[in-house]
């Protein structure tokens, strides 16, 4: 048993490496290529940001309760990873044209796929190995250590790439998301029988007043407002970084190259911290955890603000390798500390996912307007002192992580039983 589920974690990891090298491509160089190879600003860059994330408060509900009724089930996963495949294609000889027919037209597609793959999709990935960590015995936050590595060898390769040939970063996604696709349809396996799984399902089968009752918890709400406000600005502050770091160079393929240096250290940090961070949660509380990253974002986006010179901003963006292994690991402990299990992907879902994505569709077009019309300091400055504010409301509502988990489902009972 111990080997098979050495055998599983380390495809799991591979599936997170998969996965994130196309992520950390994306929404490390969509902006850049946005802006040299479309010929988009800020602002459109900012709409784009928008849609993707509007469209993903269809997926996220959907997926949620999908991925609960389905639980070890592969169908969504498959579908997620096997899109990911066209990533290269798509951006090669599909968005381009859109674009020169309208604007609107090609921001729109991309979104729509985008949003599905990435925004949509992670959720999916994310619960899944997690839930696979309850049954195979591994820790998430080690598994999702694949994706930390992923970041490290996405920003080395992406910078040469993208001098080299902008669009050919994507290409690299698509040959990720074949790896993914691979590994999520023959090798990430979860050790419970036909039966189990077929039993699980019968006996966790969601009706309409079970899902609605989520929505009737203080708890969710407190939740959904934290990542509103302090987890979703933290991507809203990253998405258009790379554009405000290379102003602070003459030559802008210098500051491509060094972004990929810095951008290389910090996920280097991160992959380091994935390795005590299930522990140190477990010692302090998800909670603490969670609060403890609001107060890292607010410092990392404030002194990016007011950084006077490029080493100060390299300093503050090697700083997320802290926050990252703090919001994975917490969010995902406490999720199952204090709710229950048998809903715990539609909670990830719409209490962290589709909250986040709803403040970052109000402000990715928002803050794309105001980078282009007060600058990016200013607008820095208005971002930390949301999240400020929303931390240290969060320290009074989020709800206090018990030591003892909530509902085992009946897949996971199973395999203890034996």
């Amino acid at each position: 048993m111990v080997n098979n589920q050495k055998k599983h974690f380390w495809s799991f990891a591979g599936s997170h490496f998969a996965y994130f090298f196309s992520w950390a491509v994306v929404y490390g160089y969509l902006t850049l290529w946005l802006e040299q190879v479309a010929g988009l600003g800020g602002t459109a860059a900012g709409l784009l940001f928008s849609v993707m994330a509007g469209i993903s408060l269809a997926f996220q509900p959907i997926f949620g309760i999908l991925s609960d009724r389905l639980k070890f089930k592969k169908t969504l996963l498959a579908a997620i990873s096997l899109s990911a495949i066209f990533i290269g294609p798509f951006f090669q000889w599909l968005m381009l044209p859109l674009l020169e027919i309208n604007l609107y037209l090609g921001i729109l597609t991309a979104g729509l796929y985008l949003s599905f793959v990435l925004n949509g999709g992670v959720g999916v990935i994310e619960q899944y190995i997690e839930r696979a960590s309850w049954v195979n015995n591994f820790e998430y936050g080690h598994s999702r250590m694949g994706g930390s590595l992923a970041g490290i060898v996405a920003t080395l390769i992406a910078g040469r790439l993208f001098v080299w040939n902008p669009t050919a970063i994507f290409w690299a996604c698509s040959v990720a998301g074949t790896i993914l696709s691979i590994l999520v349809i023959f090798f990430d396996k979860v050790d419970v029988t036909e039966e189990d799984l077929t039993q699980s399902t019968e006996d966790s089968k969601l009706d309409r007043k079970t899902i609605f009752s989520i929505f009737k918890l203080k708890n969710f709400w407190a939740l959904a407002l934290f990542y509103i406000g302090a987890a979703a600005l933290y991507d809203v502050f990253d998405q258009q970084f790379i554009v405000y770091f290379k102003s602070f160079f003459e030559n802008g393929n210098d500051g491509t190259i060094i972004y990929s240096y810095m951008a290389s250290a910090q996920v280097g940090l991160e992959l380091l911290l994935m390795i005590p961070m299930p522990y140190i949660i477990n010692k302090i509380g998800a909670k603490r955890g969670l609060i403890i990253f609001g107060f890292i974002t607010f410092l990392r986006i404030f002194g990016s603000a007011l950084s006077p010179s490029y080493p100060f901003l390299i300093f503050f963006r090697i700083l997320a390798g802290l926050e990252m292994p703090l919001l994975l690991v917490s969010i995902m402990k406490y999720i199952s500390h204090t709710f229950d299990r048998k809903l715990y992907a539609t909670i990830y879902m719409l209490g962290s996912n589709f909250a986040k994505q709803v403040s970052v569709f109000i402000f990715s077009t928002i803050s794309g307007s105001l980078y282009d019309g007060i600058g990016f300091h200013k607008t820095y400055l208005l971002l930390a002192g949301i999240v400020l504010v929303i931390t240290i409301i969060s320290i009074f509502t989020l709800e206090n992580d018990k030591k003892t988990e909530k509902t085992i489902t009946a897949a996971e009972d199973a395999v203890e039983i034996r």
